[in-house]
């Protein structure tokens, strides 16, 4: 069974930085896609930013390009979400997910597999 388990994230005020990372047991990531995707309160959940395995094409939100970069470390089986000049829009439950199949969108949540259970991010103002 592939669980993933988020953590890294917290309070921070706006124009700060977090580092969000996410683990996997049972299965490597290696050769699956992963994504991160958000849900802020009283919001339907969203796409953040996604990786292929293969090339690690990375893919992210217009709302996050250029402060967020999504990154692997293959040694340690982890994915990360390197957040900069956060602001209180980025306020948000944050989960990452991966799949079992291949498919060319990175950015349709039901087309992951496996879930965490999510880390807090609140940014104030």
């Amino acid at each position: 069974q592939v669980q993933l388990v988020e953590s890294g994230g917290g309070l921070v005020q706006a124009g700060g930085s977090l580092r969000l990372s996410c683990a996997a047991s049972g299965r490597t990531f290696s050769g699956y896609a992963v994504g991160w995707f958000r849900q802020p309160p009283g919001k339907e959940r969203e796409f953040v930013a996604g990786v292929r395995w293969a090339g690690a094409i990375t893919y992210y939100a217009d709302s996050v390009k250029g402060r967020f970069t999504i990154s692997r470390d293959n040694a340690k089986n982890m994915v990360h979400l390197q957040m900069s000049s956060l602001n209180p829009e980025d306020t948000a439950v944050y989960y990452c997910a991966t799949r079992d199949k291949y498919s060319p969108r990175l950015v349709v949540g039901s087309e992951y597999d496996y879930w965490g259970q999510g880390t807090q991010v609140t940014v104030s103002s």
